[in-house]
């Protein structure tokens, strides 16, 4: 599959052992709503610091879901790098995205999003790599959204198009650009609308223009991902031609 193909795309039960070349990303589907006896053995696996985390939150539902978000992350990247979940060490960039903190990481460059108990995990090799998932909720787009966080041509773009359309194009544009400034792991000191993506429902994911640096739009590359019906998703990598492989989870819903 080719860097703007969105078409085509199927969630395959993954193999017992995984070749990775290195022009691959693959993505990870699992759902959030896991057996309490699931939930415990990926509590287990989690670092003291995300145990707090995971105390912290005020649903219990929320936290359950933070632990096997992290419990299925650790547990995938250890596939990859061929040691126990729980011996991963994480580190934090100055934003807050995630990176492994271990000696034989082998260059791997992971990025995770989740939303409504659907979460979809990125894992590239040697280039930086951003997710984002969002369920798509017309109540969820409030008035005047659009102006206050897209481009000025995203919002002309997103005006031109039938009523009917404009939310499910408000959610490409935003998982889009979500998953862009993960990958830069920057957050929201890259503001939002400062760069532009495409949204029209149908037309391939595309970085259109940066205004910082125009050069950004030949080293990103973006595919919009059908996660599940009811959802909206991209994954970014920072490099060209590459190809994705998607892979279930296997204690995940289909």
């Amino acid at each position: 599959m080719s860097a703007n193909n969105s078409s085509q795309q199927f969630w395959q039960s993954p193999p017992e052992e995984i070749s990775w070349p290195d022009d691959e990303v693959h993505v990870w589907r699992a759902s959030l709503d896991q057996p309490c006896s699931n939930v415990t053995s990926f509590f287990c696996t989690l670092a003291p610091d995300e145990k707090e985390r995971a105390a912290r939150f005020y649903f219990q539902k929320d936290a359950t879901h933070f632990i096997v978000a992290r419990g299925v992350l650790r547990a995938i990247l250890s596939r990859y790098l061929k040691v126990r979940p729980e011996q991963l060490c994480f580190g934090y960039g100055s934003y807050g995205k995630p990176f492994l903190a271990s000696d034989n990481c082998g260059d791997l460059r992971f990025n995770l999003s989740h939303s409504d108990g659907l979460a979809l995990f990125a894992i590239a090799r040697g280039h930086e790599v951003g997710i984002d998932i969002e369920r798509i909720r017309a109540e969820g787009v409030e008035p005047g959204m659009a102006e206050r966080f897209f481009s000025p041509c995203e919002v002309t773009a997103l005006s031109a198009l039938p009523v009917c359309r404009r939310v499910e194009a408000f959610f490409n544009c935003w998982t889009r650009k979500e998953a862009y400034i993960k990958a830069r792991g920057e957050g929201l000191s890259l503001p939002l609308d400062k760069f532009a993506v495409s949204l029209a429902p149908g037309e391939p994911a595309v970085l259109l223009q940066t205004m910082v640096d125009e050069n950004q739009t030949s080293r990103w590359s973006m595919i919009a991902l059908a996660a599940e019906s009811g959802f909206k998703a991209a994954v970014v990598i920072e490099r060209q031609n590459w190809h994705l492989r998607l892979w279930q989870w296997p204690e995940s819903k289909a």
